[in-house]
């Protein structure tokens, strides 16, 4: 009697087929999107201004052509709220969870290969820990949504204030910058709000901290008993954090147009806000195009580093920021090794993340002059947008609605490589390693 022959379990996962899956999700996104019923005004929405809105939502990234709040109705609305939940959890997280809910199992190369894009370090226990991920960031998005809607409950309809909250809870916590206030002003009315500025900021932080760290914090409690990796996310993270709030205060303090006009605690809250939102949130409390240009400047610097590996943010990850840092630090003080807390870097790790970071710097660099030559506006906001794009967070100068059909097909790839790239990267050089190794002859470089 003959037997049908399966294929080996977890063959379909692969670095190509997560590109391929993040593609045919946009698209498949767009085509809902570009439908009459998604549009307030009954027509049916171009499908370049679709398929931006739809990467932008896979990418959680935020960047808007049309305003979510009111060019989509709330069928529209919900599509692109689903869109940023896969997309947030990762495609080949959401990917494994169907698969677990079809009965399918997933072979060891596919266990492999999505360990490194959630953080896992170990293949074992892979499963459980993403139905224990999938479970942390519903209770996360539940308890956003509760605290939301208490909130908008006293200004808002009880039908209008439960979709506010659900969708604005998802959205913050996904780190995806969406909102449906209208008019594109993002928290700008809800600015001098602590209930609402603090329960987003919440939510971005803890999406952008990654469920593995957060983990082993909750395990070990003690900062000596943590991974060096969850060490790295804490330090790098909590001095960013710190040192943007003290620069959002000093920088526009004055500043007539951003928080000239709050009183102190306000001012506060509003640079806290903003020195987290660009560790790739998107959403704002004051006008990003009114920032003193400086500000921009350090913004961007910020944008670039973005979250934790594994997280919902984006970014070259304060992870591959940290390594870096340390590797800087060891060479300057004549170590052999890249070190930190007392333990040393694998070899191949450093090697990754310059790869990761020079990749990215040079296809920003790319975007960039793109975009300078495509659209007419000053080279600053150009760059802000590319590296926001790039780096998935969603903050804008102003200048998206106005691009052109060229310079938004430019930010759709740059949004779709800055989401995937250096994730991609950083598989397929896993992947090369374990081809046969062998060594050259060493000869010296000057160097300075």
């Amino acid at each position: 009697m003959l037997r049908a022959v399966r294929p080996p379990q977890g063959q379909t996962l692969s670095p190509r087929g997560l590109l391929y899956a993040f593609a045919a999700l946009i698209l498949a996104g767009a085509v809902l999107l570009s439908l009459p019923a998604c549009a307030s005004d009954g027509a049916k929405t171009g499908f370049l201004d679709a398929l931006f809105t739809s990467a932008s939502a896979v990418c959680v990234t935020g960047l808007v052509v049309v305003d979510t709040g009111t060019h989509w109705t709330p069928l529209g609305q919900a599509v692109v709220l689903l869109l940023i939940q896969v997309g947030g959890f990762g495609f080949m997280t959401s990917a494994t969870l169907l698969l677990l809910a079809f009965g399918r199992r997933i072979g060891l190369r596919g266990r492999l290969l999505i360990g490194e894009t959630i953080g896992a370090t170990h293949p074992g226990g892979l499963v459980s820990l993403i139905r224990r991920m999938a479970l942390f960031a519903l209770l996360a998005e539940v308890i956003g949504a509760i605290v939301l809607f208490l909130r908008y409950a006293g200004s808002l309809g009880a039908n209008r204030s439960a979709w506010f909250a659900v969708f604005h809870s998802v959205s913050a916590f996904n780190n995806a910058g969406f909102d449906i206030y209208g008019d594109f002003v993002s928290l700008g009315r809800q600015a001098k709000d602590p209930v609402i500025v603090l329960t987003i900021l919440a939510l971005l932080v803890v999406g952008g901290l990654s469920y593995v760290a957060l983990a082993n914090v909750a395990s070990q409690r003690r900062f000596s008993r943590l991974t060096l990796d969850t060490r790295i996310v804490l330090t790098i993270s909590g001095v960013l954090l710190i040192a943007g709030t003290l620069v959002y205060l000093v920088a526009e303090w004055a500043n007539p147009d951003t928080m000239g006009g709050f009183s102190f605690s306000q001012k506060l809250m509003c640079a806290l806000f903003q020195s987290a939102t660009p560790r790739t949130a998107g959403f704002t409390t004051v006008n990003v195009g009114s920032l003193h240009s400086y500000t921009l400047l350090f913004t961007m610097f910020l944008m670039f580093v973005g979250g934790a590996a594994g997280s919902t943010a984006g970014g070259i990850k304060v992870n591959t920021f940290g390594l870096l840092v340390a590797t800087v630090v060891s060479t300057l003080r004549g170590r052999q090794q890249a070190e930190a807390f007392g333990r040393r870097f694998n070899t191949d790790h450093v090697f990754r993340a310059l790869a990761v970071a020079l990749i990215a710097l040079t296809f920003l660099g790319i975007v960039i002059l793109l975009l300078s030559y495509t659209e007419e506006t000053d080279t600053l906001s150009v760059a802000f947008e590319a590296v926001s794009a790039f780096a998935t967070v969603g903050l804008s100068t102003g200048i998206t609605p106005g691009l052109s059909e060229v310079g938004r097909a430019i930010l759709i790839v740059t949004m779709f490589v800055g989401r995937l790239g250096p994730l991609y990267v950083a598989l397929a050089l896993v992947q090369r390693q374990r081809s046969k190794e062998y060594s050259y002859p060493v000869e010296s470089v000057r160097i300075g």
